[in-house]
């Protein structure tokens, strides 16, 4: 018998084409008991789709009646902290979608719940399961790399304002292109240094473009409900002096459509991630060191598994509970000094 029964909280896309066949190739493990939605048709087509038992539209009676021992959370953001709260409280496992919460104090509170009960709070982060992401922390723990003083992550979309759901939604998504994209490449850039925390931020909103309107390459978006920020950007500083510049549009007139790379800057060498590349020197020469046979891999399913080693007691690579909420807490800093605030 699979030791985790599942319950999928979200009936969108991404429970849809990512979790859902993630868990079910996980199938020696993992048995998907139960589908919640606030729609509960919408609940139900999706249960139906992957031949799930258990459709809800509440989810206390979901518990009630299925007892699930993990769960997974794809609603739009501002219903992560609620429904992981209860998760918890039911004797849960979370696995939430990214960003973690709405606020760094949500998020601090999430974890502080999860660590009294006992039980694991992750963060569906795949971008840390990349071959290239991998090989860099190979390249880090052997020295290769020497000390990280720098890192550049950028996450740019030229347009690509979604014309969808509840992106430009303030009250529900809590922010713009920082939230939905930037978390990513921050995730990453915040374990290359161990995740500790900056002392300095400054930081910088706009929405110029979000609020003009018009039609991307992910459809049109209307501007008089465009409410987040279209483009962020940031400097972080930390005691050491390291720093990390941060970058993440929804829209911005460059010149490719997607830009999403970190470029890391160390003492002994220099990495680019995507595709990867190793700045060095060899037998004192310089040398750009390039990897043409990496592993294509799934990285949903790659972190699916992670989370469920975790739970299993095994170890992850998962984003953890308090690395979320430190995330946040970054995050919040930003927006605060984009407000005129001070940030950290």
């Amino acid at each position: 018998m699979p030791a985790f029964r599942v319950a999928i909280i979200g009936g969108g896309s991404i429970a849809d084409t990512n979790h859902i066949p993630a868990l079910k190739a996980c199938s020696d493990q993992v048995e998907i008991v139960a589908v919640c939605s606030r729609d509960q048709t919408k609940a139900r087509a999706l249960a139906d789709k992957h031949a799930i038992p258990h459709a809800f539209a509440d989810a206390d009676a979901m518990y009630r009646a299925c007892q699930p021992n993990l769960v997974v959370i794809c609603t739009p953001n501002k219903f992560h902290y609620p429904y992981t709260r209860q998760a918890l409280s039911w004797g849960c496992h979370v696995f939430c979608e990214k960003p973690p919460a709405l606020t760094a104090q949500e998020a601090r509170d999430m974890a502080e719940l999860a660590t009294e009960k006992g039980l694991v709070l992750g963060y569906n982060f795949q971008l840390r399961q990349t071959p290239e992401w991998q090989l860099l922390m190979r390249c880090k723990a052997e020295g290769r790399l020497g000390a990280i003083y720098h890192i550049k992550a950028n996450f740019l979309r030229r347009r690509g304002i979604p014309g969808w759901g509840y992106f430009t939604n303030r009250e529900m998504q809590g922010g713009g292109a920082l939230m939905d994209l930037g978390v990513h490449v921050l995730d990453l850039a915040l374990m290359a240094f161990d995740y500790e925390l900056p002392d300095r931020v400054v930081g910088n909103t706009y929405d110029f473009i979000g609020k003009a309107g018009g039609k991307g390459l992910k459809g049109a978006w209307n501007p008089d409900t465009f409410e987040v920020e279209d483009a962020g950007m940031a400097y972080l500083s930390f005691p050491n002096k390291a720093s990390i510049m941060l970058s993440a549009t929804f829209a911005l007139n460059n010149q490719v459509d997607v830009d999403r790379n970190l470029e890391v800057f160390g003492s002994q060498g220099g990495v680019q991630l995507f595709p990867f590349v190793l700045h060095t020197e060899v037998a004192g020469e310089l040398a750009d060191i390039t990897f043409p046979y990496l592993d294509e891999v799934d990285i949903q399913l790659k972190n699916t598994v992670a989370f469920l080693d975790a739970c299993a007691g095994k170890p992850s690579t998962i984003c953890t509970g308090e690395q979320g909420a430190r995330l946040m807490t970054v995050i919040d800093a930003i927006y605060a000094s984009a407000q005129g605030g001070t940030g950290l």
